[in-house]
């Protein structure tokens, strides 16, 4: 369950945004502030996600937004505004993206993704793996890639291999909203563990596995899109 905030004064931009999210993730519960100062007064401490918009009476967006972080709020900010010429300083105030109106479904649900991902990535996830001796609890944190061959599938960690069985398809959606990509048909790796990328390799904690050439342009599109989101290699 991911809580959304829409801080914008316009009804029929506000409705537009909170109808994006919808359609995106299937959550209907959004939160839909008409003024800053609202936002500030109704603990913005429990949004994970926060539409804000720069242009507001009273107190502006930005103001709110560096109010919101001297207080010691840690959402993720997103500016939604037509004052695109502003937006780039709320990095200053550790706002995460920002959309220049008219918002499109497109790019919105661009941003959002991204959003959602670094969302999963500060709760931290674990999943099941079925192996010959039971069932093995593992922090995603922890894996480094998964490797499928002859029907098993590898689960490479920062200290042990465990292998387990099922399918690359199955694991990637136990890890979804997490960065994970595949760099061919029979890796999956997390992005968060890579150190280099070159030519038609990546390295990941030291191992090199090869980029097939089907996979490349999309999982180079997920790696720089968590590049994007402020994601770094350990």
């Amino acid at each position: 369950m991911i809580n959304f905030c829409i801080v914008e004064d316009d009804p029929e931009m506000a409705s537009g945004l909170a109808a994006f999210i919808k359609s995106y993730t299937g959550e209907s519960g959004i939160d839909i502030e008409q003024s800053a100062e609202r936002f500030l007064e109704n603990n913005p401490q429990s949004y994970d996600v926060i539409f804000m918009d720069i242009d507001l009476p009273d107190l502006n967006g930005m103001e709110a937004v560096r109010a919101y972080r001297n207080a010691g709020g840690e959402g993720i900010v997103i500016f939604v505004t037509n004052l695109a010429q502003f937006a780039v300083g709320g990095y200053e105030v550790g706002a995460f993206d920002f959309i220049v109106k008219p918002v499109s479904y497109h790019n919105f649900a661009m941003k959002l993704r991204r959003a959602l991902n670094a969302v999963n990535m500060r709760r931290g996830k674990e999943i099941w793996v079925a192996t010959r001796q039971g069932k093995r609890l593992i922090d995603a944190k922890k894996l480094v890639y998964i490797e499928v061959m002859k029907h098993q599938l590898t689960y490479h960690t920062f200290t042990e291999n465990i292998v387990g069985s099922g399918t690359l398809k199955s694991a990637l959606e136990a890890l979804e909203g997490l960065p994970f990509a595949l760099c061919n048909r029979c890796y999956l790796v997390n992005l968060a563990c890579i150190t280099e990328v070159s030519g038609n390799y990546v390295t990941v904690s030291g191992d090199k596995l090869l980029i097939s050439s089907p996979k490349k342009k999309e999982f180079l599109k997920r790696f720089n899109e968590y590049l994007g989101a402020g994601g770094r290699g350990v």
